[in-house]
């Protein structure tokens, strides 16, 4: 095979039609039937006649063909024309008549495409589509039997060799329905009316093909096009109906998300409904492929980059008459022929073809009135196509073969002469490329397109696929971006194989232990079973050895004793091979001795181990879960960044590492809290770790491309976020990090196609009544953080239930009831959402401002951006995360002046003035959060730095139900610690103790918490608990002094209250001696 052979070298394309299957004609017993072919107007030949037996096939073996080549039948004609076969039923003669009748009985059509995909050869078996009222129609409804045809299809070579294969590309456009069309346009009208689409395209790099749509058929309303109908070839009404239906493609219902063009929004929906149901539309659901080489499917990309808009001309043609006469009747024939009227234009918007990977779009286009100037400002182009075509001689169609086709009246119209011969339109690409010279509109455009005017005002539009075999650009598969992942991040290996063939050797031995240990016991129950039954003769202890005895005996004597043997052979064997590590034979009776004294030790200790295990009620070891869970380490530790205890935090997440070292979620939330570090270094390492573990871990794959983008490996940061988007099609943040990304390289057809499957990712989310991924999984993440915390905390929860109801009482709170109304009044804030919203609280959320700042930039220059108070709050957020607290104040006043009743900006407003050390502000905002109708989105803090300000300002009674209310939100050592603090100054010291006991259960490192234990104890008198408590906290490196010195004056305090009462107890119990010793001297005088 030649890889550079010439395209316009002739190849024979023979077709066979083997046979037809169940055919029927209008005898009963036998039908003459013959077969006719055709391509492209011409007629390949006529089988024999065949007189066959209605019950069996017609063999016809009737072999045609015909050369494609650039002369007469070309490659795009091979793509985007079958052949035709038409079968006759030669009827008998009648009296005095001198020549046969025939009959047809029905149509077939080849698609010749797989000619095009390489194929040298291929077999088919078509349906023969009846023609109605002939007999085949009649008993298809009959007998439900279709009649076929057998075909095969030969090339001796390949029309196309491998390179140009793979160079060129096949275009379909499919022109369906174009609705809600000038109420002018009426189906009876005289003479006929026809309607006609048409488009150029560029099959090469000097030449362009016309693709003409003439078989648009006018309906009215009242109904809407059936779903999924078929698309038909573009070749006009057949002899047969069914045989224009291409078989295999459907026009099937489309999401009106996933369409391309005009009435694409929401508020669009409504009138494309009534428009499809009730206005009159024009239907052509015609398909029509075009065959590009090479050079054209650059010309192709190249025109589209240069000028977006494509365009699609419309226009309605009254079918004509041929006038009978001379000259003066052909010239009038082709000035009528040659008006155009209603003349109307789509412009398309290809580019989404230029995206990566792209095979097809789906649109829907306003139709605009046709003017030269719009032409040409908007697509670059000097010439109308439909006006060219209505130039051209009109004879282009007359130099084709008489055919059965083309005899009919359907094909008297010029316009589909054209279409069945060979309507080629061959153009330079400067004459429809881009226009250099103004000059070259001629004549002077009409004022006004009055017709045309009527498609704007009736909100004409019509909808259009263009699909292309393979993509005008490719995309990177995914096996080669998962590769380049690898080759940036090595997976980890797996983890050495430990030398568990000594263990399961042992495991197999204890198991063949238990088996026979219950098999022994079978059989002695059935020796002596009887006395275990109730009123049975207790067993003898006396004749317990005779009753071993005849147990041996029976065992040896039934064959179970020898069984047990061979079945304990092999466990000994493994054990002595991987347990022992012997497999050769001891040649010294010493050390085979000593080797056997080894193993019988060995073997019976595993003997009672396994015994015990299968005898004992209480064998089985109990696994103790850890106290705490990793999601409340990772809550401990989001507090302890909170408090700007970096390395309290630090701790909490290397502890989550020890516990599952090999879960990425982990590696990814260590990696955000270096973020939060600035130790990008180090932050880049945890999430490389993570993918490491699992190369398909989004978060991290988003986390690494953001920073090898900080690092300027633009090529690697790529690659991370295109492999993201294929690990997770529907994550709207992947794709938005990925076009903010391409943005930034320039690429700008990339990042439209990201910024577009994005918004339809979203769309597609919030139509289905979910929350975004990202609310998605935090608001899991805290329904699972309060359901492993409630069992750590529901005891003592439970226990001041009622009692914090009554602290609550003294301060008016929102039920949830009127939450839940109120929820339900104001609108969600997802809804109200944008792809760039969603990106910049992931990047916020893992601190990678630099990205989130250029993403909070693209919403504000979004047209469709969400609210105004989301923008700034976000801005406001990230400016307080930079410590630019001026910046951060005036986002937030901006915030609040477009939504007032917002907590999260209340919340935020709360932490700044708390940052900057304004106290009472601070409160004043916080209890403003609280009193909100909605929830805010994280009132842990709110709640802890709250309950903190009311403890410095010793307002305990305030103090005591924010902290129970943490408490019971998400519970942690600092809740627990802080409600102990505000019970034990409120002398509540039961309640203070319950509280302490439950911070020192969270975090028994904490030295605060055992210093308030100490000074608790120390209050009930307990001083031996008091002094291990101060110990412990001593232990801890407790800092804090004043708490120390209260500690200090409480023992001293307690120190000299006991001296006083050792000193009283003294004198009491000397003053007892003194009278004892007294009364003792006194009588003894008086003896």
């Amino acid at each position: 095979m030649e890889n550079h052979r010439e395209f316009g070298r002739a190849v024979p394309v023979q077709v066979t039609v083997l046979s037809g299957n169940h055919l029927r004609g209008s005898r009963t017993d036998s039908c003459l039937s013959f077969v006719r072919a055709e391509f492209n107007g011409c007629v390949l030949g006529d089988s024999q006649k065949l007189d066959i037996p209605v019950d069996k096939d017609v063999v016809y073996n009737f072999i045609c063909s015909f050369e494609c080549s650039e002369v007469a039948h070309t490659l795009d004609d091979v793509a985007h024309k079958p052949v035709i076969l038409t079968v006759f039923e030669t009827l008998p003669k009648e009296k005095k008549q001198k020549e046969e009748k025939t009959s047809l009985l029905g149509q077939a059509v080849v698609d010749l495409l797989p000619l095009l995909r390489g194929q040298c050869s291929f077999t088919s078996t078509v349906l023969l589509h009846a023609v109605p009222g002939s007999p085949a129609d009649v008993a298809a409804h009959e007998d439900e039997v279709k009649s076929t045809l057998d075909v095969t299809v030969n090339v001796p070579e390949p029309l196309l060799s491998d390179a140009q294969r793979s160079d060129s590309n096949v275009l379909m456009v499919t022109v369906e329905t174009a609705y809600s069309v000038p109420d002018i346009w009426n189906p009876t009208s005289t003479p006929p009316s026809h309607y006609v689409a048409a488009l150029q395209m560029p099959v090469s790099a000097t030449k362009e093909q016309v693709l003409l749509f003439s078989n648009g058929v006018l309906k009215m309303g009242g109904e809407t096009e059936p779903l999924p109908r078929p698309k038909k070839w573009p070749l006009g009404p057949l002899l047969a109906p069914g045989a224009e239906v291409i078989q295999g493609l459907y026009i099937d219902a489309e999401p009106t998300d996933t369409d391309h063009g005009d009435l694409t929004d929401i508020e669009d929906k409504v009138f494309r409904a009534d428009a499809e149901c009730n206005q009159k539309r024009v239907s052509w659901d015609t398909a029509r492929r075009c065959f590009i080489d090479a050079g054209g499917v650059a010309c192709l990309s190249r025109r589209i980059a240069e000028c977006r808009l494509w365009p699609v001309e419309i226009m309605k043609a009254i079918q004509t008459v041929p006038t009978k006469g001379g000259k003066a009747g052909r010239d009038k024939q082709g000035e009528d022929e040659a008006q155009i009227s209603f003349h109307g234009v789509v412009y398309m918007d290809l580019v989404p073809l230029l995206y990566p990977g792209v095979r097809r779009i789906h649109g829907v286009y306003r139709i605009y009135p046709f003017y030269e100037s719009e032409l040409l400002n908007k697509t670059q182009r000097t010439h109308s196509v439909l006006k060219e075509c209505s130039r051209a001689p009109a004879a282009l169609g007359r130099n084709r073969a008489n055919s059965s086709v083309n005899s009919l009246k359907a094909f008297q119209s010029r316009t589909m002469e054209n279409q069945r011969g060979n309507n080629d339109v061959s153009k330079k690409p400067d004459s429809q490329g881009k226009c250099a010279q103004t000059d070259s509109v001629s004549g002077l455009e009409p004022q006004v397109n009055t017709e045309g005017q009527m498609y704007a005002d009736s909100r004409s539009y019509i909808i259009i696929e263009i699909a292309v075999e393979k993509p005008l650009v490719p995309r990177r598969p995914p096996e080669e971006l998962a590769k380049r992942v690898i080759e940036l991040v090595p997976p980890r290996p797996p983890l050495p194989r430990r030398p568990a063939g000594a263990e399961r050797a042992v495991q197999e031995y204890q198991s063949q232990i238990a088996s026979v240990a219950a098999q022994v016991l079978d059989q002695y129950q059935q020796l002596f079973g009887a006395a275990f039954l109730p009123g049975g003769k207790p067993l003898d202890p006396v004749l317990q050895e005779q009753r071993k005895n005849q147990l041996l005996g029976e065992l040896n004597y039934s064959g179970k004793y020898f069984a047990f043997k061979e079945q304990m052979k092999y466990s000994v064997v493994r054990i002595v091979r991987e347990k022992m590590l012997r497999t050769e034979a001891f040649s010294d009776p010493e050390q085979l001795q000593a080797f056997l004294s080894q193993l019988y030790v060995f073997l019976v200790d595993e003997m009672h181990s396994a015994l015990n295990k299968t005898l004992s009620m209480d064998s089985q070891d109990t696994h103790q879960e850890p106290v705490l869970s990793c999601a409340q380490l990772k809550h401990f530790a989001k507090e302890a960044e909170l408090n700007t205890d970096y390395q309290l935090a630090a701790q909490y997440y290397q502890e989550c590492l020890i516990r599952e070292r090999s879960d990425p979620c982990h590696w990814c939330d260590y990696g955000a809290f270096h973020m939060l570090t600035a130790d990008h270094l180090k932050a880049e390492e945890c999430f490389q770790q993570a993918l490491s573990i699992e190369q398909t871990h989004t978060p991290s794959l988003l986390m690494c491309g953001v920073l090898s983008e900080m690092n300027g490996c633009y090529e690697d940061a790529e690659t991370f976020f295109e492999r993201a988007t294929c690990v997770e099609p529907n994550n709207v943040v992947a794709w938005t990090l990925f076009g903010i990304f391409c943005q930034t390289q320039e690429k700008i057809i990339e990042a439209e196609m990201a910024f577009r499957e994005a918004k339809k990712q979203l769309n597609s989310v919030l139509k289905n009544g979910l929350a975004p991924r990202q609310e998605i999984t935090s608001e899991v993440q805290k329904k699972d953080q309060k359901h492993e915390t409630s069992e750590t905390s529901a005891e003592e929860t439970g226990g001041d239930a009622e009692e914090d109801h009554v602290h609550e009482e003294d301060r008016p709170q929102i039920t949830q009831e009127s939450k839940q109304e109120a929820q339900q009044q104001i609108p969600p804030t997802s809804i109200q959402t944008t792809i760039y919203m969603e990106t910049v609280w992931f990047l916020l959320q893992n601190y990678a401002l630099q990205m989130a700042q250029r993403a909070l930039a693209l919403e504000l220059l979004s047209p469709d951006r969400g609210t105004i108070s989301s923008y700034h709050l976000a801005l406001a957020k990230l400016h307080l995360l930079r410590g630019e607290h001026d910046s951060a104040e005036a986002s937030l006043k901006e915030a609040l002046i477009d939504n007032f009743q917002n907590p999260d900006i209340w919340a935020l407003w709360g932490h700044l003035h708390h940052e900057r050390g304004d106290y009472a502000q601070a409160q004043s905002c916080y209890e403003r959060t609280l009193d909100s109708v909605l929830d805010a989105s994280d009132a842990h803090s709110v709640y802890l730095r709250l309950g903190s300000i009311y403890l410095q300002n010793a307002e305990y009674e305030k103090a005591r139900p924010v902290f129970l209310r943490a408490c019971k939100h998400s519970p942690s050592c600092l809740t627990w610690l802080r409600l102990g603090i505000a019970c034990y100054r409120l002398e509540e010291l039961t309640e203070a103790e319950e509280a302490l006991t439950e911070a020192n259960a969270l975090n028994n490192r904490n030295p605060e918490v055992w210093g308030y234990l100490s000074l608790v104890c120390l209050r009930t008198g307990r001083k031996l608990e008091a002094e291990q408590s101060y110990k412990y906290a001593m232990k801890m490196n407790l800092q804090k002094e004043s708490l120390l010195q209260e500690i200090h004056e409480l023992q001293s305090r307690f120190a000299e209250e006991l001296d006083r009462t050792i000193t009283s107890l003294d004198a009491h119990l000397l003053s007892s001696l003194t009278i004892v010793c007294t009364d003792t001297d006194h009588s003894s005088l008086g003896g």
